[in-house]
């Protein structure tokens, strides 16, 4: 739990370190979020601990119109809290951030590290478990914000590596039912700098894959930086708009390269 909580505080500390060198211009800047700006994204970040705190995270701000990217309730509600802060002053939201962020932070310190809680998953979680979730959502939130400004940092830091113990689990799924792999056929990732790791996987007869520790070679290999997979795993953006190096079944290749979206 500590560490997670660390975690978590470095890569918002780090995204309030950035927004405070901001002009104007620089919270208007969209990000691959559809229809979100720099300020979106971070209002969006100051609602979801808002209400982690049990406030009202949108202050009774209704909704006038549902942009066509929301899916469902959910989506709605996250809208509706980024949409009352629109009115605002980029340095308003910042100020926002750094307020909600310190009173979680106390929060969090007295907060038992058993407690149940719902993860974004469905499942029921300890608090120090869901946590990871919560530094994945803030760490990919503050690589947004990086790109949109093109000030790239922080991609190796603790968050991050707590962002790959997330999207790792999820590409068995992408492997064998989004993209069809065979039984018996290995998919290797290399992910290179700056957090580099190898994960391979390997369907089984039961047509299920596994992540697996396996040093044969893949029927198809895909290679790509950490940023790349990033965006990629997190759904910020197609194939198309990446740099990926395949070798092997290259058809197998380019079905899971169009299916790595893992979160909504």
């Amino acid at each position: 739990m500590r560490a997670n909580v660390a975690a978590f505080e470095q890569t918002l500390r780090s995204t309030i370190a950035l927004a405070e060198t901001f002009e104007a211009a620089d919270w208007a800047r969209p990000t691959e979020c559809p229809g979100w700006s720099v300020q979106d994204v971070t209002a969006h970040m100051v609602g979801t601990e808002t209400m982690l705190l049990g406030e009202d995270p949108a202050g009774g701000h209704v909704l006038a119109a549902v942009p066509a990217h929301v899916r469902n309730d959910l989506g709605r509600l996250i809208e509706t809290v980024v949409d009352a802060r629109r009115g605002r002053r980029g340095e308003e939201v910042l100020a926002e951030l750094r307020d909600v962020l310190d009173r979680r932070l106390a929060v969090l310190a007295d907060l038992d590290p058993e407690k149940p809680i719902t993860a974004p998953t469905g499942r029921t979680v300890p608090y120090a478990e869901f946590m990871v979730f919560r530094v994945f959502d803030c760490w990919a939130h503050e690589q947004d914000i990086r790109r949109a400004v093109g000030r790239p940092g922080n991609l190796d830091g603790p968050a991050a590596e707590r962002a790959r113990r997330i999207l790792e689990p999820g590409l068995p799924m992408v492997v064998a039912k989004r993209a069809g792999a065979a039984a018996g056929q290995v998919v290797v990732f290399e992910i290179s700098e700056p957090l580099p790791f190898t994960s391979r996987i390997r369907v089984g007869d039961d047509g299920r894959a596994r992540l697996v520790d396996d040093p044969a070679e893949g029927d198809a290999t895909l290679r790509m930086d950490w940023e790349t997979f990033l965006r990629l795993a997190a759904g910020r953006c197609g194939p198309e708009a990446v740099k990926v190096g395949t070798e092997g079944d290259t058809a197998l290749a380019a079905r899971i390269l169009a299916n790595m979206a893992l979160t909504p």
